[in-house]
């Protein structure tokens, strides 16, 4: 049977690949946009002067921007030679769409790809055309300069597949990703690519991408159905017929783009602690927007309870880009 043999969870939002000289960039779009933060919803000047004693001008400041992009920087090489080191065979992704390849003509809860390949392609030329500032200065952490196709893992895809619908979870199941005129992509979203391309360092072993739709109303799955569907994983995993050494990997989060400490370490307290009441008791409202994109470290939470690995942060860093406390919270975490 398959053996679980390494947890990763990263950030992986555009500010980790734009220099730190060049966050106003999305600050720019910040300020024209409304805000959740804390069970209400702000404008930027709202949240100015509601977080005026957070010193966030000093935390946005450009010595900051550099310090902090290279506390990031050095944790992301962390898990880069935690990979090298343990050298796993296959891999499980926990990630989300936001638009990229889906549509609101149909946005799966939870979608289980099990197509032979796996395509990361860069951005077209109309695509880019599309990027919101401060986007597209990232694109290289997420697609190659060239059009690459990795290995999908079908059979425990679908052996995954099997397993959550045996447990009442109606999973969507993909053999192609979907290509429309709409879509911002034309392969795999950003999400995947991150860990494709900094994580394993274009070298990537065959893959299951799991896709959970943490963004978008109204069909996300409330956190505890997120904890049951990676303990069902989790089990798939363990229950396939193959001695392969497996990665799970959750990707994105943390608190964005109105950045919340103190939020971000309830989750990763929590998931040290194994304890999901503390995971539960994260209030819903919670997950909206980027900072929803905690709902793809709950599932790997799931998976790696009661597994007797040990939960190791590498780093939590909320990096600021604004005087409004707006940017995007990065953490770095490994179990073995």
């Amino acid at each position: 049977m398959a053996n679980i043999v390494l947890g990763i969870a990263t950030s992986h939002g555009p500010l980790l690949s734009t220099p730190p000289e060049m966050w106003h960039l999305r600050a720019a779009d910040d300020r024209k946009m409304q805000h959740p933060w804390r069970g209400g919803t702000y404008s930027f000047d709202e949240l100015v002067k509601m977080r005026a004693g957070e010193n966030l001008e000093f935390k946005a400041s450009l010595d900051e921007r550099v310090r902090r992009h290279t506390a990031c920087q050095a944790a992301i090489a962390t898990l880069a030679r935690k990979w090298d080191e343990v050298k796993p065979d296959v891999a499980v992704i926990v990630g989300n769409d936001q638009m990229e390849i889906f549509t609101d003509q149909n946005i799966p809860t939870f979608l289980v790809y099990y197509g032979e390949t796996i395509d990361n392609i860069p951005f077209s030329d109309e695509q880019r055309k599309r990027m919101p500032p401060g986007i597209l200065i990232a694109e290289k952490s997420h697609h190659p300069d060239t059009p690459q196709s990795y290995p999908g893992l079908p059979d425990l895809a679908q052996h995954i597949i099997a397993n959550l619908m045996a447990k009442e979870f109606d999973v969507a199941a993909a053999k192609r990703l979907p290509k429309t005129d709409a879509s911002h992509t034309s392969g795999i979203p950003h999400a995947f690519g991150f860990v494709y391309r900094k994580i394993m360092s274009d070298r990537p072993v065959p893959s299951v991408p799991v896709f959970v739709n943490t963004f978008y109303p109204p069909n996300q799955p409330s956190t505890h159905r997120c904890l049951e569907m990676g303990k069902v994983v989790a089990s798939a995993i363990e229950s396939w017929k193959s001695d392969a050494r497996v990665a799970v990997f959750a990707s994105g989060g943390l608190s964005h783009f109105a950045v919340d400490e103190e939020l971000d370490l309830s989750l990763i307290d929590g998931m040290k602690n194994n304890s999901e009441k503390a995971l539960l008791a994260i209030p819903a409202d919670s997950f909206r927007a980027g900072t929803s994109e905690m709902k793809n470290w709950i599932p790997v939470a799931g998976i790696m309870m009661n597994r007797g690995m040990k939960m190791n942060l590498i780093d939590y860093v909320p990096c600021y880009r604004s005087e409004a406390g707006t940017g995007n919270a990065m953490a770095f975490v490994y179990w073995q």
